[in-house]
């Protein structure tokens, strides 16, 4: 990659939104071991727009609690720590989303995807040893944010290379390296690290393609959770083709990729909590 590209994808970098300070505090708690639900609890409270948003999911069908829930404390009670923490986290993310962008990128199918290969990504980690589940979903929500980057500030060649991608079949990944130089995994992980977030997950998201592969826990996870949505079509972050599992990912998650979906049972549950999270 050269300077001038360089420079053009930090400017893009640059122009996205921070996190809004309750989220990087989130953040802050969930590395922190001595944490407690009271301190994620008093964040939360301090965004009202943040705890609206939470109520809304906790309280929504989907949950079905036996009785309304009115406050933040009590969402973490019934739901989990981690629950509402990942909550919080796929709220602010869905913030930074445009309505709509010049490059024709559907944002709703892009925010679908992304939210469950999150949850897919949680699910995969309880098969290997190392893994945190909470950064995997993590890891799965920002997986592909550098496509919202190409698709806000660089939204012509970004269109080109969609257009490419949809019309050869193949995989969005090469065509814009063809068109613009560098992929979104390039951008993205150049934004996680302007958002601070922990060394794993930038190396997640600069080294899941199997172009440029690294032989992880996370990174196994999710990929693995990547391709059973795109094998599965649940949502469209705008590549048409998935990858089998290579052999690293196989040894990790303990088969290839038609048996870790059969593994993992009845995927709906992950499928109707991504649209749940999509509607905020």
């Amino acid at each position: 990659m050269g300077p001038e590209l360089s420079l053009r994808l930090t400017a893009a970098v640059e122009k996205m939104p921070a996190f809004p300070k309750s989220v990087q505090r989130i953040l802050e708690l969930t590395r922190d071991v001595n944490s407690t639900p009271k301190d994620l609890v008093d964040v939360i409270d301090k965004d009202p727009v943040v705890t609206v948003k939470v109520l809304k999911v906790v309280n929504s069908a989907y949950y079905s609690l036996p009785k309304q829930i009115t406050s933040v404390g009590h969402a973490v009670v019934y739901m989990g720590f981690n629950t509402i923490k990942n909550l919080a986290l796929s709220i602010a993310a869905i913030g930074m989303l445009p309505k709509d962008n010049a490059s024709g990128f559907d944002i709703q199918q892009y925010l679908l995807h992304s939210l469950a290969t999150a949850g897919l990504a949680k699910k995969l980690a309880s098969k290997v040893i190392d893994a945190d589940p909470n950064d995997c979903f993590i890891a799965g929500l920002l997986h592909d944010f550098g496509k919202v980057v190409f698709a806000q500030f660089m939204p012509d060649e970004f269109r080109l290379a969609l257009q490419k991608s949809q019309s050869a079949n193949s995989s969005l990944h090469a065509a814009l390296q063809e068109v613009i130089g560098a992929d979104h995994v390039v951008v993205g992980a150049m934004l996680v690290e302007k958002w601070r977030f922990a060394p794993a997950l930038i190396e997640t998201i600069r080294y899941q393609h199997l172009s440029n592969f690294r032989d992880t826990d996370m990174i196994a996870c999710v990929f693995g959770a990547n391709q059973i949505c795109k094998k599965l079509s649940f949502g469209f972050g705008g590549n048409p083709v998935f990858d089998e599992f290579p052999q690293s990912v196989q040894k990790r998650l303990g088969g290839t990729l038609d048996e870790v979906i059969a593994s993992m049972g009845k995927l709906d549950e992950v499928f109707e909590e991504a649209k749940i999270f999509a509607k905020l």
